[in-house]
């Protein structure tokens, strides 16, 4: 029994410590754009950011319930199969971080805990319509509903506004990207932070410090918002690069546009318990505002590398 609790231990703090990787490698999707636009100082973002992540994960409990009860069987887990999709996840997602590439740390993890539970106990474990519904088909979704609605949202700007771009509309626009952004982030709090609970969660039950069903402990929950925050905070500075000049030059207003549409689409999916990338989501946004411009562009070399990076990270870390 000694052996055990520290396994599960052990297991608590790696997850904890993907939390962290997951907050430092998802700081570009809340931020890149207003850092790029000149909005607000690196500094000042990354902080908002982190504050604002921490209270998203006290908001909802969906995301996490659909890890912990709904994914994988979640009597025939065992601690040792959790630490073991933690490994693969936490490694794509340094290896991603590495080469600057805004894959998504959601799918690292739910590709660990699957490639995990079917080398643990076969595929029957692994609950194919849960990941079809609320992981495969989100995932593919959401990008392009939010690169529509920013494509689109930036064009009525534009059209609307095509003479009344001053020091005064540009000022309005900074400040509504602001406000988008810490809106952005606080639905990453209520997506991402839950995506950690739910695994915490599932290992102790697995562990049995807790009855199968149970909800994330207060203390469960209060640790992943902590630990995201952290992450956020110290900050990927690689990604933010890519996500805010790598794939188009961005004006305010068309940052105000792919932040809102991003944010919307997070915190409807929070909602509906899809465990969704939002890195996946903040990138369809960029897109988006790209090609909704006149003369917007798309750096096409890029997208396609982060194309690859999204298609290889459920089976990637799945096999780790």
């Amino acid at each position: 029994m000694e052996s055990f609790s520290l396994i599960l231990a052990i297991v608590v703090i790696t997850a904890l410590a993907f939390d962290f990787t997951n907050g430092f490698h998802d700081t570009a999707n809340a931020m890149a754009t207003t850092i790029s636009t000149g909005a607000l100082k690196p500094k000042v973002a990354v902080a908002m950011s982190a504050a604002l992540n921490l209270v998203g994960a006290f908001l909802s409990v969906e995301v996490a319930n659909t890890i912990s009860k709904g994914l994988v069987d979640e009597t025939g887990i065992r601690p040792e199969v959790i630490f073991a999709a933690l490994t693969g996840a936490i490694l794509w997602n340094l290896l991603t971080w590495l080469v600057g590439l805004p894959s998504s740390s959601s799918h690292a993890l739910m590709g660990g805990l699957v490639g995990a539970t079917v080398a643990s106990a076969g595929f029957g474990a692994v609950h194919g319509e849960v990941l079809v519904t609320k992981v495969l088909l989100p995932a593919v979704a959401a990008p392009i509903v939010a690169g529509l609605a920013t494509m689109v949202a930036t064009r009525l700007s534009y059209g609307i506004g095509r003479d009344g771009d001053t020091p005064v509309t540009r000022k309005g626009y900074r400040a509504g990207q602001i406000a988008s952004a810490g809106l952005v982030s606080l639905a990453h709090g209520t997506n991402d932070a839950q995506k950690t609970m739910g695994i915490i969660t599932l290992a102790l039950i697995a562990g049995g410090a807790l009855s199968p069903g149970s909800n994330p402990p207060t203390w469960v929950i209060l640790s992943a918002g902590l630990a995201i925050a952290l992450g956020t905070y110290i900050g990927g500075w690689r990604i933010i690069r890519t996500m805010g000049k790598g794939l188009t030059d961005l004006e305010p207003r068309q940052g105000f546009a792919a932040q809102t549409s991003a944010a919307t689409a997070i915190l409807a999916s929070s909602h509906l318990g899809f465990s969704l990338s939002t890195t996946h989501v903040v990138s369809g946004s960029v897109m988006g505002a790209g090609l909704g411009r006149k003369g917007g562009v798309v750096r096409w070399s890029t997208a396609t590398r982060m194309f690859a990076a999204w298609a290889l990270t459920l089976p990637a870390a799945a096999l780790v």
